[in-house]
């Protein structure tokens, strides 16, 4: 597991540059192996040195582009897989581990008005924040995932959300892609009410 400030949706990718000597021996250990670990959102502390705490919905990940450097360090993506649910933590000797289950199983494509609704509502706060300089607006085209199915779409959207990482997590554990839709039309409004308000007061 590897325990970040950030959240990770299954099918984004997470630039990292892995430097601690115990996450160095976490890579080497995953490209030993199947090459997947955790990406999981710090709940309270910091992402060096140990001692956080964590959240218990994490996403797993696939090592993707992975670049040794001469002294040990490492240049990665995480590729996003899917969520799962921390069943119980095994410690952090020699580097974070967990049991994990998955947090959902792969159900029916949600219902197209919802998706459609969720897409507009983060199109038009990024759209609104893109006129106040704080976050580029969408390309008109399709949203990018959409050749993964309606999982890729639902992804995506969630990654392109302009919200704040707790927002981030509540999306990563939503239930189901019918609840997850609702609440990210429910956060994207909610920004771009906010835009809307500042850009009056211009």
């Amino acid at each position: 597991m590897f325990p970040l400030s950030t959240v990770l949706f299954p099918t984004g990718r997470l630039p990292l540059h892995v430097f601690e000597a115990r996450y160095r021996r976490m890579v080497g250990d995953c490209l030993a192996g199947d090459g997947r670990f955790g990406v999981v959102l710090i709940a309270r502390g910091s992402e060096v040195g140990g001692g956080d705490e964590r959240y218990a919905v994490a996403t797993e990940a696939a090592v993707a582009d992975p670049r040794p450097l001469p002294d040990g360090r490492w240049l990665l993506e995480a590729a996003g897989v899917r969520p799962v649910r921390v069943r119980r933590w095994l410690g952090d000797d020699p580097y974070p581990r967990a049991e994990v289950e998955p947090l959902e199983a792969a159900g029916r494509a949600p219902p197209e008005p919802l998706v459609a609704g969720a897409e507009r509502a983060v199109r038009r706060a990024r759209a609104l924040l893109s006129e106040l300089g704080a976050a580029p607006a969408l390309d008109p085209g399709p949203v990018a995932g959409a050749g993964a199915g309606a999982d890729g779409v639902v992804w995506a959207l969630c990654g392109a959300a302009p919200v704040a990482v707790l927002d981030r997590q509540r999306l990563l554990e939503a239930p189901g892609h019918a609840e997850r839709l609702e609440l990210l039309r429910t956060l994207a409004d909610a920004v771009a009410e906010d835009a809307l308000h500042l850009l009056a007061g211009r």
